[in-house]
């Protein structure tokens, strides 16, 4: 049988045989108040206490969420010790890694993110974006669960590092509800609110809202060359309507009809770092080189870090706090809309057999206007000479350090004049643009030895426009998406990215436990997937004025303004002097970008399995050791011509666990893990350098994903909850991470006969130069992370209610962020992360006097710790170094109205 045929019969397969490969683990009731673990889950498909799960898993209830103050998914890493998150483009659009499995931009995730089965809407705009829950899904849920560890078998790819679920209440039997009201600092106002219905004793109806807002902890202190405030007050707000219809339809006493529907939109002025140095020419590490015409000069690097100290000596001079920062841009904002309905279908086909069936549709839509880098610069140049306007003898910035094909005239001191904005292509657009539909037929079966799943997935993602933007580069613009922009330097350029990209997914699988005795089983698993992405790109680089690479002035369509444009694919497009390649075209773009279109295609198709041995001495415990293969797709982007592709990494997972369950007058759990993990093929990041010849038509360097690494990871995971005299109950987790990058690439040169100096030919870079190190270990990984909750239930009468106070303490040892900028700048740390301790209260009231009514407070960092969570990766590239920060101590009340049973 060829390979053609043996996918053919594969998919036709899953087709009838129905799969669960993508979707998640639903735990089916919360976690009980004995504190024993006694939570029923179904993580292999079939219904199991969590204690019975040979899974690292951790679980958080509604209450405990409601308690930790968690609203989005980014709050989940501060309590999940194995949880770590990369917020470089804000938390909305944070990158989960689970175990030291991180995922960088443009590349697929590592941990899947799954609501009530289904895994979040794709998408791929410019930044992270796409591939989880949206805002307020954190609301009347069950529970979520973080299972750690790769999760092929039954999840797919993409879950090297594990699976975060999110379970929603699903519709009862009886007529209840809340209404929930929380007021806090920075102004935050939130409601929730939730209602069950049952219309019938076969029809039911669940009905939930969430609606958010505060203030930002990002102080905007910009003003103009006048004096007059720029921009929004404050960035990194909060700011999202969220809500969900469930419904329930038991259409025969077998077979149940249970369909979701929910959305969210998020509005908010987006996220803002905080310069905190620049580079000079004394600086330790990548000094400022100014020396016109040497080697490694830079003049928008020059241009950039001269301007940074200027606006560094304000903030100094104001004395202004690491949350005071400046933005010129006047129009920021972040606008996500996300929304998906699922439907699921279980038929009870036999005491043996349930086929399920799990069908969803979903759209997601980013739309952003934000400074890459916040800045409110002004020209800070040390030459003397003449500007376009005839004065002689200004200080300021000559042109020639730029290039020398620009005018020899000074910029004068003080010229306002914007870094990189990015923003969208038109009214109409968007930056990222996404429906995903997804289809799952699965079969499980139970008997008294054996219990199996098996079936497939199929998974079709498109786009619902181009994914399209304009970002002002140099420029003075109030929009760049209309060009309303000034180009005080003369060299400014707007981008204009427009992608489309289709993604396929398909898969089958199987896995089956078999029980040899009461003690012992053992388990297999095997899946195999199928993944094609196309890509298509008509980007294009336009000016205010005409080149060598560009037509002649047009009038652009949205803006009505004369530009130039040429393609940004220089490598297939843009034919230009007397030995240029004769296959590539010649016609400039003008008004018909699709002169400049390039398609490409990525696909691969890799196997996925788990072996797995339990041994169950007594009911109450439980020794496992298993081992499993994961795959990490490829990935496609056209920001570097010719290196646009790249390929699947594989791990390979070794586990040994126990779990343990004690009861009486100290009842709980205590959980246990240990792991190695091996990583190769591994995708990493690789600085491009362009040729002299492609440098001077305008090519930019950049970051290239590559497979050019192998890392080994290995670590301890202890979950554990003790409760003492049904009053006092403490909850610990903790993991030890040692990660560590034992291949990474060697610095290549076009041409000179290796692996990455093949890949580079026929591109328009001469050098690559991957940016892993050797022997380090992987950024946003510590190596501790601890995690005690505390909780004491007040030993009062019902009459008064039930009083509890609560404390959770983490702890996080110290780590690197990036790797590619010094990891501290003036003493403050911007590529390193510091250790920190978080401390968080919480004061439980429920039932006042017997009443239907709870109030609690709460204080989230009570002790004002503050430190870098990301910085903006502009050292190497504009002498500017600046960092995010953690979240500020965050305090409130709440108030809920309960009502029915």
């Amino acid at each position: 049988m060829n390979t053609i045929s043996i996918r053919s019969s594969l998919l036709v397969g899953a087709a009838f045989a129905g799969t669960a490969a993508l979707s998640p683990a639903m735990a089916q009731s919360k976690v009980d108040d004995s504190g024993t673990g006694d939570i029923i889950v179904t993580a292999q498909r079939i219904e199991q206490r969590l204690q019975d799960v040979p899974i690292s898993i951790t679980v958080f209830n509604q209450d405990q969420l409601t308690k930790r103050n968690i609203a989005v998914a980014a709050d989940l890493a501060a309590y999940t010790p194995s949880l770590s998150i990369n917020q470089r483009y804000g938390p909305e659009k944070s990158a989960f890694n689970i175990r030291g499995f991180n995922q960088d931009a443009s590349t697929a995730p590592t941990v899947g993110l799954y609501f009530a089965e289904v895994v979040g809407v794709r998408a791929q705009g410019g930044t992270t974006s796409g591939n989880s829950v949206p805002a307020g899904a954190f609301t009347d849920l069950q529970n979520v669960q973080v299972l750690k560890g790769p999760q092929g078998t039954l999840f797919g790819r993409n879950t090297t590092g594990g699976a975060i679920l999110l379970t929603p209440k699903k519709p009862g039997d009886n007529l209840e509800g809340y209404v929930q009201g929380t007021y806090g600092n920075y102004d935050e106002k939130r409601v929730e609110a939730a209602i069950n219905i049952p219309l019938a004793d076969t029809f039911k109806v669940r009905l939930s809202i969430d609606r958010n807002k505060r203030d930002g902890y990002m102080k905007n202190l910009a003003a103009n060359a006048a004096g007059n405030r720029v921009g929004p007050d404050a960035y990194n707000d909060l700011d999202y309507f969220y809500g969900r219809i469930s419904l329930v339809a038991d259409l025969t006493p077998d077979l149940e009809n249970y369909t979701i529907f929910h959305y969210s939109k998020s509005t908010t002025n987006g996220y803002a770092s905080r310069i905190v140095g620049c580079a000079t020419p004394t600086s330790p590490i990548s000094p400022l080189n100014i020396n016109v015409g040497t080697a490694g000069y830079s003049g928008t690097r020059d241009l950039q870090a001269t301007s940074c100290l200027v606006q560094l000596a304000r903030q100094n001079t104001r004395g202004d706090s690491l949350y005071d920062i400046e933005t010129s841009n006047a129009n920021p904002f972040l606008d996500i809309t996300q929304w998906q309905v699922i439907n699921t279908t279980t038929w009870k086909a036999s005491d043996h057999i349930t086929i399920k069936n799990i069908a969803s549709y979903g759209e997601f839509q980013e739309r952003a206007n934000f400074d890459l880098g916040s800045a409110n610069f002004v020209v800070n140049g040390r030459d003397v000479g003449a500007t376009l306007t005839g004065q002689v003898g200004v200080t300021g910035f000559n042109l020639r350090r730029i290039s020398p094909q620009l005018p020899n005239v000074v910029a004068p001191n003080g010229t306002a004049y914007g870094r990189i904005v990015l923003d969208t292509a038109g009214d109409n657009s968007a930056n990222a643009a996404q429906g995903s539909f997804t289809e799952e037929l699965q079969i499980q079966g139970s008997w008294e030895k054996l219990n199996f799943v098996m079936g497939g997935y199929l998974e079709f993602a498109r786009p619902t426009g181009f994914s399209a933007g304009r970002t002002g580069i140099f420029l003075n613009c109030t929009r760049p998406q209309n060009l309303a922009c000034t180009n005080p330097l003369l060299f400014g350029s707007i981008s204009e990215s427009s992608t489309k990209l289709n993604f396929d997914n398909h898969g089958v699988f199987s896995q089956a436990t078999y029980n040899f005795t009461d003690q012992l089983a053992l388990t297999g698993g095997i899946r195999y997937t199928f993944d094609k992405i196309v890509g298509l790109t008509n980007g294009t680089r336009a000016g205010f004025s005409a080149n060598a690479t560009t037509g002649p002035l047009f009038a652009d369509p949205v803006s009505g303004v004369n530009i130039a444009r040429a393609c940004t694919d220089s490598l297939r497009h843009n034919r230009v002097g007397p030995n240029a390649d004769p296959k590539v075209i010649a016609n400039p773009p003008a008004a018909d970008r699709s002169v400049c279109t390039t398609t490409l295609t990525n696909k691969s198709s890799k196997p996925t399995w788990v072996i797995d041995l339990d041994f169950k001495p007594t009911p109450d415990l439980l020794f496992y050791a298993k081992y499993a293969r994961g795959y990490r797709q490829g990935g496609l982007n056209f920001t570097n011509p010719g290196v646009e592709r790249w390929n699947p990494e594989k791990t390979d997972n070794f586990e040994v666990g126990a779990k343990a369950t004690f009861r009486g007058a100290v009842s709980g759990y205590l959980n246990l893990a240990g792991f190695y993990n091996k990583i190769s093929n591994q995708q990493v990041f690789a600085g491009l350098v362009a040729d002299a010849v492609n440098a001077a038509l305008g090519v930019a360097g950049g970051n290239a994903v590559i497979n050019a690494g192998k890392s080994r990871i290995y670590g301890a995971e202890v979950d554990a909850s003790a409760t003492f005299f049904e009053s006092l109950r403490f909850d610990l987790g903790y993991t030890y991470l040692d990660t560590k990058i034992t291949a990474g690439g060697t610095a290549a040169v076009r041409g000179d006969g290796s692996e990455l100096g093949q890949l580079i030919v026929g591109s328009p870079f001469d050098r690559i130069i991957p940016t892993s190190i050797v022997g380090s270990p992987f950024s946003n990984t510590p190596k501790h992370r601890l995690t005690v909750t505390a909780n004491y239930t007040l030993p009062l009468d019902e009459s008064i209610g039930k009083i509890s106070f609560g404390a959770t303490w983490v702890h996080t040892s110290s780590s690197v962020n990036d790797y590619s900028v010094p990891a501290f700048v003036n003493g403050i740390p911007v590529g390193f992360t510091p250790a920190n301790d978080l401390v968080n209260l919480n004061l439980d009231w429920k039932g006042i006097a017997g009443s239907t009514v709870d109030a609690a407070f709460f204080v989230t960092n009570l002790t004002k710790e503050r430190y870098t969570v990301a910085n903006g990766g502009g050292w190497n590239s504009a002498g500017v170094a600046e960092i995010l920060l953690n979240q500020p101590r965050f305090y409130g009340v709440r108030l809920r109205y309960n009502f029915g049973q």
